[in-house]
């Protein structure tokens, strides 16, 4: 019958303390927070999502606004800014760019949900088509 021989290794004492401390060293950098830039923003920081959808929401496209707008995502923002802080954050009160447009009828609806400077919003209007929506609100729904 074979005879398996099994090799000892000295054991080292490590004290208490040592394992204690090194122990939460290792917990903290595995359970620390997350850095600052990747948590979300405040929710008064969030800003507006805006959207505009086609008839009977056969398509839709959406942005986040947010004065100033840090993040880049609507390709108008000093100006959409501009104009919802003449209106005071009155959607109804924008004022617009007005210019002629055509009666063709192919509807769109616009909304507007979240917050301006603290206030909540949500705003949602149907218009004629793109051309009558971009002369009422002008450059805030133009994305």
């Amino acid at each position: 019958m074979p005879v398996h021989h099994r090799r000892r290794t000295a054991g080292v004492a490590v004290p208490a303390a040592v394992v204690a401390t090194v122990s939460a060293a290792l917990a903290g950098a595995f359970c620390a927070a997350p850095a600052r830039a990747t948590e979300p923003p405040p929710p008064a920081a969030q800003g507006l999502l805006l959207t505009i959808s086609g008839d009977h929401d056969t398509w839709i496209r959406g942005v986040r606004l947010s004065c100033p707008d840090v993040y880049g995502r609507h390709p108008h923002a000093a100006a959409a800014c501009d104009a919802l802080t003449w209106a005071r954050g009155d959607f109804d009160a924008l004022p617009g760019e007005p210019h002629a447009c055509t009666r063709q009828y192919d509807p769109v609806t616009v909304s507007a949900t979240g917050n301006w400077r603290g206030g909540p919003v949500n705003w949602r209007k149907e218009f004629p088509n793109a051309c009558t929506l971009d002369s009422a609100t002008g450059p805030v729904f133009r994305f």
